[in-house]
């Protein structure tokens, strides 16, 4: 395994689909050990989860860790809050722009690069119910172009 190879661990297709994602940052996350132990067997959802700027630290809360099997006493809460680790002038900007009205930051990926485990947060501005109808549309009239382009080029 490279030094740049990237395994995806868990994926947050939900936020896309609540969410516009406005700008991404890669983040660093401090684990123990048994959680690494945890993510390399593939066991993390950050389905509901979310992030929060407090004291000048991004926390991301509700991102489930399952416990490693063989890791008895050394497990931690698989709930528990975690520390992103990022620059203090990202972190700043990012609180900037959380003041604004309508803007949130959600975890959108959990991969390896390398042999570090890495989180792609999207500050993300909320969609409304029309939004999310106008998305769904258009992903049904891309399916269905699709589709008649696949029975016109097997006749």
């Amino acid at each position: 395994m490279g030094k740049d190879s990237i395994k995806l661990i868990a994926n947050n297709k939900k936020a896309y689909h609540d969410y516009f994602i406005e700008d991404t940052y890669e983040a660093g996350i401090s684990l123990a050990g048994t959680e690494v132990k945890s993510l390399r067997m593939g066991k993390c959802s950050v389905k509901e989860s979310f992030i929060k700027i407090e004291k000048g630290e991004m926390l991301v809360y509700g991102m489930h860790i399952s416990p490693y099997e063989k890791g008895n006493i050394f497990n931690k809460d698989p709930l528990r809050p975690r520390k992103l680790l990022l620059h203090k002038y990202e972190i700043n900007k990012m609180a900037g722009k959380m003041a604004e009205k309508g803007y949130t930051i959600v975890p959108l990926k959990v991969y390896f690069k390398g042999s570090l485990v890495k989180v792609e947060v999207g500050l993300a501005k909320g969609k409304k119910l029309y939004d999310k109808r106008q998305d769904m549309a258009k992903k049904d009239a891309k399916r269905e172009m699709e589709r008649e382009f696949k029975s016109r080029n097997q006749e």
